[in-house]
C-alpha cells in the first residue's frame, strides 16, 4: 500500500483549532483593493472558521489532522 499524503496546498491553508474547528484565512484581499470599500476590506481582515458542510473534503486532504 501507498502511504497516505497530506495535500501540500491544503497544509499552507488550513489549521485545525484544538476544539476541532479548523480556520481558514479570508478570501478576496489578494488583489483589486481599490475598488473595494474601507468596510468591505476591514471586514475581510483576520480568519475565520471552515463551514461545517465543506470539514469532510478538509478531513480528506488533511489525513492527520485529527479531524
Amino acid at each position: 500500500m501507498p502511504k497516505m499524503k497530506t495535500k501540500s496546498s491544503a497544509k499552507k491553508r488550513f489549521r485545525v483549532r484544538p476544539g476541532g474547528t479548523v480556520k481558514r484565512g479570508q478570501a478576496f484581499k489578494r488583489h483589486i483593493l481599490t475598488k473595494k470599500s474601507t468596510k468591505v476590506k476591514r471586514h475581510l481582515r483576520g480568519s475565520t472558521a471552515v463551514h461545517e458542510t465543506d470539514k469532510g473534503r478538509i478531513k480528506q486532504m488533511l489525513p492527520f489532522a485529527g479531524l
